[in-house]
């Protein structure tokens, strides 16, 4: 089980002190990342969207339709 804001006391860290250590996490990350397996989670989460998606067809929208509505080119 992953560790929770909780556990690692990040909630009583203060906004200022949760901004620093995003910061932190954010430059130990590698430049590039290479998955070698995708976590069963993201495909129970994917199987659920497409369970939804073929139950309440046009529910969601293209990502394409998503960043033409915030003004950007797709």
């Amino acid at each position: 089980m992953p560790p929770t804001l909780e556990s690692l006391g990040i909630d009583k860290l203060s906004i200022e002190e949760r901004l620093k250590l995003i910061d932190l996490i954010w430059d130990s990350l590698p430049q590039s990342f290479e998955p070698t397996e995708i976590p069963e989670w993201h495909i129970a989460e994917l199987e659920k969207r497409r369970a939804t998606a073929d139950t309440e067809p046009g529910v969601g929208k293209p990502w394409q339709g998503i960043l033409a509505d915030l003004g950007g080119n797709a």
